[in-house]
């Protein structure tokens, strides 16, 4: 493999935006994709896998490089040859590195790799922590799966084809898929591809979202017809397969305390054929109060640390700070508090989290059982996925019923 001038430096560009401005690396790649339009899938497709492979192993580089944050432009071409050479590329002739040490830098890689917290590339802390939650075993186990990148799934939209029908348009396009026992509406990508440009898409006969993403929606225990409230729903990818669960019969109420993300929601399910949503944005504790004993069904997808969701978001490790999960916390358990009250008797709710943490999952469902608020209701069954057990994100669910 041959490294190219201008898209090297695209990946230092992007690199120096993300490490030095804390500009989210998603925006960034975006926005480096655009930059030339002569590039072919093959050099987007560089780009992209190379920052965040940069930034997925920004530890360990900077270790073997012995360069120090705040970098400077030489301090990231350093990194960029340490990630070049571990991965056996023959470095060019170019004035960034002269005197690259590369038997030294997979001497390094050796020695720093019996080390869990440069092997995988993590803060301190979130070793320490990891380790005291999970345990040692699960948690090498499950940061070294975090660190892998995620799989490209489809959750196939049920109002408008089936599973079968858009895996053969998608093979028309040479987009190959699996389909994934026991995920009933997804399909797993066998290689990368943009699937947001095929008219499948545009037509909204499918959205992206992760496997373990498309579990809580099935249980949720929805049918066509009821009263579901969707308490924190973002941009709405659950929202939307609750709307296909319920064959667009009954009623989805969105909310969210951010208008902008209802508003890409609604454009969504425009997209998606889905006219059983409305959305609601929480701009005060009215919007909660007036839907009090009123739902069949109430999703809680919290917010949390996003520990499950590391493989597609890298850079998260090194925002995420501990004060940030502790205050997320209390965050969560007010969330329940509070809008556990829209439950109707007889209905149920489901806490989720895209978290691995106990302190953010079961413990926060024990805590609202053990409340005034929670002894209204009765713990069902709960499901903690694992990133190295599923293959997919780390995600939790708990299942309560209103008695």
């Amino acid at each position: 493999m041959r490294l190219h001038r201008n898209i090297s430096f695209a990946v230092i560009d992007g690199l120096m935006l993300i490490f030095n401005e804390g500009q989210y690396a998603d925006k960034v790649i975006q926005q480096l994709l655009k930059r030339d339009k002569r590039w072919g899938a093959r050099d987007r497709a560089f780009v992209a896998e190379t920052t965040y492979d940069i930034v997925r192993w920004k530890r360990l580089y900077a270790e073997i490089a012995e360069v120090k944050e705040p970098f400077d432009r030489d301090n990231i071409w350093r990194l960029f040859a340490v990630w070049a050479t571990l991965r056996g590329i023959k470095l060019p002739d170019w004035p960034y590195f002269e005197n690259t040490p590369t038997r030294k830098i997979k001497g390094r890689f050796d020695e720093l790799s019996k080390i869990r917290k440069f092997k995988e590339s993590i803060p301190d802390w979130l070793d320490e922590l990891g380790e005291k939650e999970l345990g040692n075993d699960v948690w090498t186990k499950e940061i070294s799966a975090l660190n892998e990148q995620a799989d490209v799934i489809l959750r196939v939209n049920t109002l408008k084809t089936t599973k079968e029908k858009l895996q053969a348009v998608l093979f028309d396009l040479d987009i190959e898929t699996d389909f994934i026992p026991n995920y009933p509406d997804a399909l797993k990508l066998k290689e990368r591809a943009n699937v947001f440009q095929t008219e499948a898409f545009k037509d909204g006969h499918f959205e992206v979202q992760d496997a373990s993403s498309q579990l809580v929606g099935q249980f949720l225990n929805v049918e066509p017809g009821m009263r579901v409230v969707d308490a924190c729903a973002g941009a709405g990818g659950k929202a939307l397969h609750l709307a296909a669960l319920m064959e667009n019969k009954g009623q989805v109420i969105a909310l969210d305390i951010y208008g902008n993300k209802l508003n890409e929601l609604k454009r969504r399910a425009k997209r998606n054929g889905v006219f059983n949503v409305e959305t609601r944005a929480i701009d005060s504790t009215k919007v909660i109060k007036k839907l009090y004993d009123t739902a069949d069904r109430v999703l809680i997808d919290a917010p949390c640390s996003g520990l499950g969701v590391l493989r597609r978001n890298p850079d998260a490790k090194w925002k995420l700070q501990p004060e940030f999960i502790e205050q997320i916390k209390i965050t969560q358990q007010e969330i329940l508090q509070q809008y556990s009250r829209m439950v109707k008797s007889g209905g149920q709710m489901v806490y989720a989290t895209c978290s691995i943490l106990p302190s953010e999952n079961q413990d926060q469902v024990k805590a609202f059982l053990d409340s005034e608020a929670g002894q209204g209701f009765k713990f069902v069954k709960d499901n903690k996925i694992l990133a190295h057990t599923s293959g997919f994100d780390g995600f939790y669910m708990a299942l309560l019923q209103k008695k």
